[in-house]
């Protein structure tokens, strides 16, 4: 090999090294601010009008009290609302406040339904929502995913709704499925017997979006059993 080529061949390599670690650097500064941006929210909340600006989509302002995995489990699995309580689950970095645990039964090992859910999506890092089935417009056409509980874990993906037509795959959040351990799915029309529950995602287990512009979210949903 000629010393020429040896070194336009190191070049090349030095360039894709330097690449890679301008990539690398770039991620871990966009992880280091969403961090922030969390730490922010749990301080704030959110209160977020409708277009119309008379109603609230989103009413939960902070700040919101951080309780372990441990305190969870040994308050039978609940949080309280009234002290604006949330769970971390600390390997995921997901926080989850449940509003009401729901009526009917919870989705037993071995069983495939589908599952509806009405929400609304915050962007923590614009400070806005970004999606929302639970505006007049879209509130007769609720998201539905087909889940199935495999000995404890969830698979589930997207059957229909507005979260896949934007995002356009049938992929459901990572997030949205840890609810389902805690909850039961009813088929009522009442909201007050459905599930409901609050979540703070971080990219990593949000949507495509999130995940490919390193953003956390905020949603407020309600699960429903399907016919």
């Amino acid at each position: 090999m000629s010393a020429f080529r040896y070194l336009m061949l190191a070049a090349l390599a030095l360039g894709f090294v330097l690449q890679s670690c301008e990539e690398e650097d770039s991620y871990a500064k966009s992880r280091e601010r969403e961090k922030k941006q969390i730490m922010n929210f749990l301080k704030t909340g959110v209160k977020a009008m409708d277009e119309d600006g008379e109603d609230y989509l989103l009413n939960v302002p902070g700040p919101y009290k951080v309780i372990s995995e441990q305190e969870f489990y040994a308050n039978d699995s609940t949080t309280n609302v009234n002290d604006n309580e949330f769970v971390l689950f600390a390997g995921s970095g997901i926080y989850m406040q449940i509003v009401n645990k729901g009526s009917g039964e919870k989705l037993k090992s071995g069983e495939t339904t589908s599952v509806v859910c009405r929400y609304t999506g915050f962007n923590i890092a614009t400070d806005s929502v970004e999606i929302s089935n639970n505006v007049p417009a879209y509130v007769k056409y609720p998201d539905i995913m087909t889940v199935q509980n495999y000995m404890g874990s969830f698979t589930a993906s997207f059957l229909s709704g507005m979260m896949k037509t934007w995002t356009n795959t049938s992929s459901v959040p990572n997030a949205w499925t840890i609810p389902l351990t805690f909850i039961r799915l009813g088929r009522y029309d009442s909201e007050e017997e459905l599930a409901k529950v609050r979540l703070i995602i971080p990219s990593t287990e949000g949507h495509t979006y999130a995940l490919n512009n390193i953003y956390p979210c905020f949603y407020e949903i309600t699960y429903q059993r399907g016919r």
